[in-house]
């Protein structure tokens, strides 16, 4: 393990143990490796920092428009996890915020709505570090990669068709994706008038190739940044072939508890447990997929960069970010494949690179949001598209067929049925995937015992080990010699 890696490898313990000083430390992992805190980890830090800072702000302001919220929201979600995560969190390369996946899982359940989106976060976080104070980790090795890898595809598809209206400057555009699927294509006609202003974004853009290829980790930065100046200079001269982001709050969210009833236009007050059934299948779906998008990023860098990770405790960030998170008007977060990936590129060194995050989206809060009503949403559909394209990769399918063509059963329903709706999805490629799960237990449980000739007979035990979010059957087999016959 490198020098700046040794500080987390040890954050994390296999047990809670006796001594109140240890337990601290597991529940605080900050305890453990600010104290060795060193000047050349500030500078990785602030590196880091500033590079995924530079790419979360123009993220969060589109995910914003996935939700269907106003765009201050995905900023009002953005910088909490950062300071929470730096405290509690286990992995050094996770980035908390808002992600393509949790805002498509929000958009039913919030339906335009702000203070159900906090509320949802609120519950969802409540959940969260209920299941981490329970233990409960173990419940999400489960669900089967297949599954996963099907939602994935699934609803990188559903968010870049969504977004194609923004591109194509079409409206009245259904959320469901069949209807959605088929007005865009109805609609494309009406896209022709519209057409001339993203031939000259591109016209704009295509000089400075040369510059986004320079930093290329902070692209989506420089895109936003310049096809807002484009907006910005064309008012001026009052040409407005743009459809811009509109009016936005300017400074910092208020802080205030989530709304737990609701006053409707017509006077009548709604109560918590009304308010909360109308988030239906949501207190489920998103908290669980949630935490599944977020230990998933952080196992897979932990073994990539040689350190541990502690599930339930990462679940605790998780969760006690989304309760705090509530009380700044954010709508559910969890970790970003993008983001940690530029984390971690970047050479970040501890959790402290999130504080830096953080701060860079209070201080874009606090100055820049009047400079956001010109940023044109056609800019803000590409960020997002380019952000999720990757996720829809067409060797999954060639993959899965390789290693074990009975998963491509359940990746099949996951990824077809969440095209109709995504909770439906989850449910039915989880309980196809159960349905293999029992049968290829009991095909190893009839395994009989092996015997040769005069040595005593040796009996291969079947186990399913459930881990990092993949099936795998393992066979261990107790030999003292050469077996013959009845072998796996």
């Amino acid at each position: 393990v490198s020098d700046r890696l040794k500080p987390l490898s040890q954050t994390v313990t296999c047990s809670r143990v006796c001594s109140p000083q240890a337990s601290l430390k597991t529940w605080l992992p900050i305890l453990v490796w600010l104290p060795r805190y060193r000047l050349s980890w500030l500078q990785m830090d602030l590196i880091a920092g500033i590079t995924v800072g530079l790419t979360t702000v123009p993220q969060s302001l589109a995910y914003a428009e996935v939700v269907g919220l106003p765009p201050q929201y995905g900023l009002y979600s953005a910088f909490m996890g950062g300071f929470i995560y730096c405290m509690f969190g286990t992995s050094k390369d996770v980035v908390l915020g808002p992600t393509a996946i949790m805002s498509l899982l929000c958009a039913p359940h919030v339906g335009h709505h702000p203070g159900h989106a906090v509320l949802l976060t609120f519950l969802c976080g409540v959940i969260q570090v209920i299941m981490s104070v329970l233990r409960l980790g173990f419940l999400l090795d489960h669900i089967s990669d297949s599954v996963i890898k099907g939602f994935t595809c699934a609803a990188a598809v559903t968010i870049v068709f969504g977004q194609l209206k923004n591109i194509l400057g079409i409206g009245e555009v259904p959320q469901q994706f069949l209807l959605q699927l088929y007005y865009t294509f109805l609609k494309i006609p009406e896209a022709s008038e519209n057409f001339f202003s993203l031939k000259e974004q591109c016209q704009v853009v295509y000089p400075t190739s040369d510059c986004v290829s320079m930093f290329p980790l902070a692209r989506s930065a420089l895109v936003v940044v310049g096809a807002t100046f484009l907006v910005y200079f064309a008012e001026v001269w009052g040409y407005k072939p743009f459809t811009m982001t509109g009016e936005t709050s300017q400074g910092l969210p208020p802080v205030k508890p989530p709304p737990f009833s609701e006053k409707t236009p017509n006077g009548t007050v709604l109560s918590f447990s009304q308010t909360a059934q109308s988030l239906q299948g949501g207190l489920v779906i998103v908290p669980l997929m949630g935490l599944l998008e977020s230990i998933a990023i952080a196992k897979a860098y932990a073994s990539q960069n040689d350190y541990r990770i502690d599930t339930n405790q990462e679940i605790f960030a998780i969760g006690l970010t989304n309760i705090l998170g509530s009380f700044v008007s954010s709508y559910p977060v969890t970790g970003s494949f993008g983001r940690s990936a530029v984390n971690s590129q970047t050479g970040v060194c501890t959790p402290a690179g999130g504080v830096v995050t953080g701060t860079i989206v209070l201080l874009s809060l606090a100055f820049f949001m009047p400079l956001f009503h010109y940023i044109p949403k056609a800019s803000l559909a590409a960020v997002i598209i380019c952000s999720v394209a990757p996720m829809a990769d067409y060797r999954v399918f060639q993959d899965l067929w390789q290693n074990c063509s009975l998963d491509l059963l359940p990746f099949l329903v996951t990824f077809l049925i969440s095209f109709w709706e995504v909770p439906y999805g989850i449910v039915g490629g989880v309980m196809v995937s159960g349905v293999i799960n029992i049968y290829k237990y009991k095909k190893f449980s009839h395994r009989q015992v092996v015997t040769c000739s005069s040595l005593c007979n040796y009996t291969i035990y079947p186990f399913i080990h459930l881990g990092n979010l993949m099936e795998q059957f393992k066979v261990s087999a107790l030999l003292k010699g050469t077996t013959t016959g009845g072998g796996i």
